[in-house]
């Protein structure tokens, strides 16, 4: 794939999270996926994202900025939401928040195979304490 084409295979990836389409999600994802470096289903990090969105109303990914070189893609995203359910082991406060999230993905045949992310828990915790 060309820097052009993965370029618009991760947005599309990130329109269809955003739109909640995660039966689309065989379109960007292998069948199995190293997740931070644990091998899981494609189902099964569906269900990871499930859970975030449905743990934090209105999660949105803003991609803020994106690189893509050879095979391998790095994005920084802002997330806001606010958090109805328990998530990340923190308790909801009725706030919204704001946060980093990093994401480092690595693609064969037009879909990833790895993926690595890493999320501010920190400015996390801070804004739900007011």
């Amino acid at each position: 794939m060309t820097t052009t084409d993965l370029r618009k295979v991760y947005l599309a990836y990130l329109e269809a999270a955003n739109a909640r389409a995660f039966d689309r999600m065989g379109e960007f994802v292998h069948d199995t996926v190293v997740f931070n470096g644990e091998s899981v289903s494609r189902d099964d990090y569906v269900a990871a994202m499930r859970q975030a969105v449905e743990s934090v109303r209105d999660y949105v990914w803003r991609l803020d900025d994106l690189v893509v070189e050879g095979d391998r893609v790095a994005a920084r995203l802002t997330v806001t939401g606010t958090p109805v359910r328990e998530w990340l082991g923190l308790r909801p406060t009725g706030r919204e928040v704001s946060f980093t999230e990093y994401a480092f993905y690595h693609f064969r045949d037009g879909r990833f195979e790895h993926m690595w992310y890493l999320l501010d828990t920190r400015a996390i915790e801070r804004q739900l304490a007011g």
